[in-house]
């Protein structure tokens, strides 16, 4: 995640790369099904199916307040070996980081029957700041061994909150934006190991995460 936003909490440009797959993005976002914002809860209460798609505006909606949920010390995006993949994740969707420009390696268990959703490359900003980002962005993906597809969000109005001292804006309380990106989601992955590599980009910020995914049985 690239940002420059100020600490005041005035959102100019921030880019995020996800763990996630993701290649040979198609253009427009496809058709989605809205669901409501769900709650955090941790991972035993969960339910085992809710595999509903997101629409473009929910899903970065929801993304983007997980991924703003903890301070800097904790951020699932700071994180460099997979221990805050964890950290606030909602009850009917498991949500991956990226990181803020470098290349990690992280190891994350995965509850059964939860389906994955994530970027490639994303922003939020203005959307000029979204039309000049996806003229450039890029990226790929692959589930054991395998190249999967993402979707194109040129830009989308979207409403976020933020803790105090995370990473991005500094500050708590909610705001809206324009977001936009390579975005991914997965049907829930069969209980066992995997593993998920991204590799994003956009102009001069490139990111990318190597996961070892252990997604436990029923």
């Amino acid at each position: 995640m690239k940002s420059k936003t100020g600490r005041a909490g005035l959102m100019a440009m921030v880019l995020a790369a996800l763990v996630g797959c993701g290649a040979g993005a198609s253009e427009g976002a496809e058709d989605s099904t809205e669901t409501e914002r769900a709650s955090t809860a941790p991972a035993s209460a969960r339910p085992s199916h809710a595999k509903a798609r997101l629409s473009p505006e929910v899903l970065q909606s929801r993304w983007w307040t997980w991924a703003l949920s903890e301070p800097e010390r904790t951020s699932p995006v700071a994180d460099e070996d997979g221990s805050a993949c964890g950290n606030n994740q909602p009850q009917d969707v498991w949500f991956l980081a990226g990181t803020f420009g470098t290349q990690v390696k992280r190891t994350c268990s995965v509850p059964n029957g939860v389906p994955l959703a994530f970027p490639l490359v994303n922003l939020i900003g203005g959307p000029a700041d979204c039309t000049d980002f996806m003229s450039a962005a890029k990226g790929s993906a692959v589930l054991d061994g395998k190249r999967v597809d993402s979707e194109t969000i040129r830009g989308e109005a979207i409403t976020a909150e933020g803790v105090a001292d995370n990473p991005v804006t500094g500050t708590d309380g909610r705001f809206s934006a324009t977001g936009c990106g390579l975005w991914v989601q997965l049907p829930p992955l069969r209980p066992g190991k995997h593993t998920l590599t991204i590799r994003g980009q956009s102009e001069d910020f490139a990111t990318g995460v190597d996961y070892s995914l252990t997604v436990d049985p029923a």
